[in-house]
C-alpha cells in the first residue's frame, strides 16, 4: 500500500505538534504551526532542535531526529502536570439538578476537606448535584463568608479550589 499525501501530511503535523510542545516546555514562543507542511519553518525549527541536540544539522528529519523529538517530546510531557479545567465560565452556576465530571469534583473537592477539617460537610460522591451537596456547599459557602446559595457559582469555584490547595 503506498504512502499517501494525507498521510505526509498527518505526519509532518504530528512532527510539527511534538515541535511546538518541546519549545513551549522550554519557554521559548514557537513560529511552528501545525499544519501538515513541511516549509522554511519547520525546517528552522528542526534544524534549531538537531543543533541543540547534537545532531547533524541538515533541517531534514531523519530516524535519528525523529527519535531524538519524540523522545523530547515524551520527557516534556512528564515534566509538570496538565492542568484540567472543569468550571465552564464566569457565568457558570452548579446547582441542583446538574450532574457529570463538574459535580464528581466539586463532590471530591468538599469530601477532602472533610477528611482534613471537622467542620466541612461531606456529601457522597455520585456526580447528582443533589440536597445533600447543595448543603455541603452552602456549609462551605458560610464559614468561607461568602453569599449562601447552595450552588457553585465562580467565586465559590474559585474560594473552593483555594481552600484544596492551601489545606494541610
Amino acid at each position: 500500500m503506498p504512502y499517501t499525501d494525507f498521510q505526509k501530511q498527518q505526519h509532518i503535523a504530528e512532527l510539527q505538534r511534538y515541535l511546538q510542545s518541546i519549545d513551549r516546555d522550554a519557554g521559548r514562543q514557537t513560529t511552528i504551526v501545525p499544519d501538515g507542511v513541511y516549509g522554511s519553518d519547520t525546517s528552522s525549527a528542526v534544524r534549531e532542535f538537531q543543533r541543540s541536540n547534537g545532531l547533524p544539522v541538515t533541517g531534514d528529519t531523519d530516524t535519528a531526529t525523529w527519535d531524538a523529538i519524540v523522545t523530547a517530546y515524551k520527557n516534556g510531557q512528564c515534566s509538570e502536570p496538565n492542568p484540567y479545567a472543569v468550571f465552564p465560565s464566569k457565568q457558570y452556576i452548579c446547582k441542583v439538578g446538574c450532574s457529570g465530571v463538574l459535580v464528581y469534583v466539586i463532590q471530591a473537592m468538599l469530601c477532602n476537606l472533610g477528611k482534613s477539617y471537622d467542620n466541612f460537610t461531606r456529601p457522597d460522591i455520585c456526580g447528582n448535584y443533589n440536597t445533600t451537596t447543595a448543603g455541603a456547599v452552602e456549609a462551605f459557602q458560610r464559614k468561607c463568608g461568602l453569599t449562601c446559595t447552595g450552588s457553585v457559582d465562580c467565586m465559590t469555584w474559585n474560594m473552593l479550589v483555594a481552600c484544596c490547595e492551601h489545606k494541610l
